[in-house]
């Protein structure tokens, strides 16, 4: 008799940050034999990871849980929104679970207590850059979370934390994984990009052999020897910025910087 292999939806809203935390949690669904179902006919349990930057988003994210219920019925919330567990469990009492955002470890434990693993070795195989909910040919790359400023008009820092920077080897690691398996664009993103390894203190590790510094030109440099197209997001204009100008010049890095700007209100 054939086992019935566990099978997982997923709705991922937000900004390239939440994307990357929903391949973060498919990936290791993934590796434990779960299957990701395409559609809510096909999955025994639906995650939604949700925005909650704006009240647009917060309404977009209780439509979207509000649509997985009526659909599916078994749902496990997580995601930015996911802090304000008592507004969705008033919205949606019959939601499995909520759980805030980059909380992988706890987002699989509801999916373990929802439905748990089938454990085979003939599914339990992912590829060694993970899987990826973007095309072939680009990746997001999130090198921190959370961010140390506290602007009056963004709550990120209240929903994700100060900044927390993974050490720079970890980074390139990851990037060098996703290049040797076809990706052509690494898309570098974070809450604050240029703010990079000022939490652990620009700390060294070791990239083949090699110690590097966790900072942004020397990870913009770093990423830029790989073969791939590099382009920097959410950069704001620190003054050292300026130094990745001649990787720019030299084809290391795409002259292109997102750069986010606010409109102080009346």
């Amino acid at each position: 008799m054939n086992k019935h292999v566990p099978k997982v939806g997923l709705v991922s809203l937000g900004c390239p940050k939440a994307l990357v935390d929903s391949e973060r949690i498919v990936t290791q669904l993934r590796a434990e034999g779960y299957v990701i179902a395409p559609g809510y006919d096909d999955a025994d349990v639906v995650i939604v990871n949700t925005c909650g930057f704006l009240d647009s988003a917060k309404a977009e994210s209780l439509a979207a849980i509000g649509e997985a219920m009526t659909e599916n019925g078994r749902v496990i919330v997580t995601g930015c929104y996911g802090v304000e567990a008592d507004a969705i469990r008033a919205a949606h009492p019959g939601v499995l679970a909520v759980t805030g955002p980059h909380q992988y470890e706890a987002v699989v434990g509801a999916v373990h207590d929802a439905l748990p693993p089938l454990h085979d070795p003939r599914f339990d195989l992912v590829p060694p850059q993970g899987l990826h909910l973007t095309p072939r040919h680009y990746a997001y790359l999130k090198i921190s979370e959370g961010c140390n400023n506290r602007c009056s008009f963004c709550i990120i820092p209240s929903i994700r934390g100060d900044l927390g920077s993974r050490p720079v080897a970890s980074v390139l690691y990851e990037a060098e994984r996703l290049v040797k398996a076809g990706v052509k664009e690494l898309l570098v993103i974070s809450q604050d990009t240029s703010a990079y390894g000022v939490d652990i203190k620009y700390g060294t590790s070791k990239f083949h052999g090699r110690e590097v510094r966790a900072r942004f030109y020397d990870m913009a440099r770093e990423l830029g020897d790989l073969g791939a197209w590099v382009r920097m997001h959410y950069v704001y204009p620190y003054p050292h910025v300026d130094d990745v100008i001649p990787l720019m010049a030299a084809g290391k890095v795409l002259p292109y910087l997102d750069i986010p700007f606010q409109r102080q209100g009346q």
